[in-house]
Formats: C-alpha cells, sequence, structure tokens
C-alpha cells in the first residue's frame, strides 16, 4: 500500500511544481514555460490517479480473496 502512497505522493507534487511553473510563465510572459507548467500537472495528475486506482484494486483484490475464503470455509484472510 505505501507504494501507492508514494506514487500519490510524487504525483501531487509534480503537479504543484507545474503549477508553480505555470505561473512562473504567465508571471514573466514565458509561454514555453507555462506550456510546461501544464504538462507537469497533467503528468502529476495522471501519476496521482494511476495510484488510486491501483490501491483500488488492490483492494478490491483482498475483498475477492476473503470472499472466496469465506466459501471455502477458510477462517484465514491472507
Amino acid at each position: 500500500m505505501s507504494d501507492f502512497n508514494t506514487e500519490k505522493g510524487k504525483g501531487m507534487a509534480e503537479d504543484l511544481t507545474g503549477k508553480a511553473r505555470e505561473g512562473l510563465g504567465k508571471l514573466t510572459g514565458d509561454e514555453e514555460m507555462q506550456g510546461k507548467g501544464q504538462a507537469e500537472q497533467v503528468k502529476g495528475n495522471a501519476r496521482q490517479t494511476g495510484a488510486e486506482f491501483g490501491q483500488a484494486m488492490d483492494e478490491a483484490g483482498d475483498k475477492v480473496k476473503g470472499f472466496v475464503h469465506g466459501l471455502a470455509g477458510d477462517k484465514k484472510s491472507d
């Protein structure tokens, strides 16, 4: 699970860095910097979404595993 949190954190950092870069580009009139900032935000958001999806799939797998163990009469959940 911590891998998902790490990836989500990296995505948040990329998003914030991109926002700062875009803002600096707007202040200085540097369209290239604005574009790079926007691209970095997209990359950061994609990383966050991927981590959230991976975490949800991991949790769903655990629930399915528990359900199957329950059907089999197993008391183990691991």
